[in-house]
């Protein structure tokens, strides 16, 4: 039994180191007018949403991906320690370039929950769930 017990564990340490070293590095900012969007137009989505850039994007594809997404720092000397937490979003539009200044844009709620809004723009670490 004490066997049974060890390899249960063993293989939730191993289940999530593979889930941590999955995860994707980038950067997140924050948006605040969440109508029209390129995935559902009018359509309301709720607020924990995001907009993805150009490179998840994929010409409309990412539309209703999952993310999770976990604040792992600053990127500027603003607010050294904004880091909160991780949360989960649905992509329900695009950032497009050059004007997009992040991996995936926020909606300003899903960002407030991961981290201090005053930091504007933070390194991140994100994976589809």
């Amino acid at each position: 039994m004490a066997i049974k017990i060890h390899a249960f564990v063993f293989l939730g340490l191993v289940l999530s180191l593979i889930s941590v070293a999955s995860a994707i590095s980038g950067t997140a900012t924050y948006y605040t007018v969440y109508t029209p969007s390129a995935c559902y137009g009018y359509q309301d989505q709720g607020v924990m949403i995001a907009a993805a850039s150009d490179a998840l994007y994929e010409n409309g594809a990412a539309c209703g991906r999952m993310y999770k997404v976990r604040c792992t720092g600053p990127t500027n000397a603003g607010v050294p320690q904004p880091c909160r937490g991780e949360v989960t979003v649905k992509i329900v539009d695009r950032c497009p370039s050059p004007g997009c200044q992040a991996t995936i844009d926020l909606s300003q709620e899903a960002f407030n929950i991961i981290a201090d809004p005053a930091a504007g723009k933070i390194n991140i670490d994100y994976t589809q769930v």
